[in-house]
């Protein structure tokens, strides 16, 4: 393996995942993604992704050329297999991801520090859409919790981003209601006089 130590993603973590199953293609790993509906978990947009990814993991020595599949009726397959480097790494990984909070950058915080941008009515009625969304996205993933046949082992994931979703939710529709009632409220002026600029 390389001196360099093995850079971790969450796809990267879903592909040594799924060759702790077995040894599988490229192909078949998105379609075992899309069918456990992981979609929601790993970032697979992108059609090329996978195969980008398991390259970087080929180069790393985290997996290997299994074999090469042919069909008459589609195109060469490359079948890859997890090596022990790979499953000590992803083992590795999987351990720190579940200790060790992550610095991530996501969008939403972001868009909150720039909240004095936007005049406070419009910065509430963003916030209001998107309390809808998350009000909708809250019943489709009740309802597919609901109607689950699955252990509640393989379903973690979805109650953690509904606890989420439902705190965010929380928390949103709180800012929109201070925003409606003036408990939060800024304008041109009382920005100058904060950030210590003067008005003209």
């Amino acid at each position: 393996m390389s001196a360099r130590s093995p850079r971790r993603s969450p796809l990267a973590m879903m592909l040594l995942a799924l060759l702790v199953e077995e040894p599988m293609h490229a192909y078949r790993m998105q379609q075992v993604i899309r069918e456990r509906h992981k979609e929601d978990v790993v970032n697979v947009a992108q059609r090329n992704s996978v195969y980008q990814t398991l390259d970087r993991l080929l180069r790393e020595e985290l997996v290997r050329v299994d074999h090469t599949a042919r069909d008459e009726r589609r195109p060469e397959r490359t079948v890859y297999q997890l090596t022990e480097a790979g499953r000590r790494t992803l083992d590795e990984w999987l351990s720190d991801a579940l200790a060790t909070p992550a610095r991530e950058f996501p969008e939403f915080p972001a868009a909150l520090s720039f909240l004095p941008i936007l005049p406070p009515e419009e910065a509430a009625r963003q916030l209001a859409r998107r309390a809808e969304v998350l009000a909708e996205q809250i019943r489709d993933r009740t309802a597919i919790l609901a109607g689950a046949e699955l252990p509640r082992l393989f379903l973690v994931e979805d109650e953690y981003r509904l606890a989420a979703l439902r705190a965010e939710l929380a928390w949103v529709n709180g800012l929109v209601a201070d925003l409606a009632e003036n408990r939060l409220t800024w304008s041109g002026p009382w920005l100058a006089d904060f950030s210590g600029d003067r008005v003209e």
